[in-house]
């Protein structure tokens, strides 16, 4: 039960974080949030969740063989997981997210067609990877001795985080209305931005320090 403990506020933090970033799927999910209706953005921002997770099993399908590796060398792991949200907080910090926006097909008349285009535009950005290879090494998200059950919570947990967020991100958007603009999606870049590079300041000062008195 502590690992259940152990996995569920990191599945979370990793699924929420994973979406945070307002790109071209967080832009396309605002527009349709106030073009359509609350549920359409929603089951947009759901594909996109989707497809997070699937880029996470496939890094944690891929981490599964390196269990002995990380358990030897998981300070190193952290340190250089650290540095990737410190250079990934700032590439947000310094963004504008509406430069890599193309034009998005807002025509989609179902939830499914909503879910389904949230899901491609997601998955045909496989740098994503990257980034969660440095959260999962930042959190020490696969541990070598976690069983079945301990995977199937965790990534229940992060796509639950990536729900939560398009959950409140359509919320918020939906009662706000037209008041969200551009410098509002760059505000909220900013803070995600100054949100990772603390949390990697904090990774790397642990890191270091296990390191030093080792």
């Amino acid at each position: 039960m502590e690992q259940i403990f152990y996995i569920l506020p990191r599945g979370l933090a990793i699924g929420m974080l994973i979406s945070a970033p307002m790109g071209p799927i967080g832009m396309l999910v605002i527009q349709r949030t106030l073009g359509k209706g609350r549920w359409p953005g929603f089951f947009t921002g759901m594909g996109a969740g989707l497809s997070d997770l699937i880029y996470c099993l496939l890094t944690g399908f891929g981490l599964s063989f390196m269990t002995e590796f990380i358990d030897r060398h998981q300070l190193l792991l952290q340190l250089v997981g650290s540095i990737v949200l410190a250079i990934f907080g700032l590439y947000l910090f310094r963004k504008n997210p509406t430069r890599s926006l193309k034009a998005p097909d807002v025509k989609a008349t179902n939830y499914w067609s909503d879910f389904v285009t949230g899901f491609l535009l997601t998955f045909s950005n496989p740098l994503i990877l990257f980034f969660i290879i440095g959260l999962f090494a930042r959190f020490a998200f696969i541990l070598p001795e976690f069983h079945p059950y301990h995977h199937i919570v965790a990534y229940t947990a992060i796509f639950g985080g990536a729900l939560l967020w398009w959950w409140g991100v359509t919320t918020l958007v939906h009662r706000l209305g037209r008041r969200i603009n551009v410098r509002s999606l760059k505000l909220i870049n900013r803070i995600i931005g100054i949100l990772l590079i603390g949390m990697a300041a904090v990774g790397l000062v642990m890191a270091v320090y296990d390191l030093l008195s080792q």
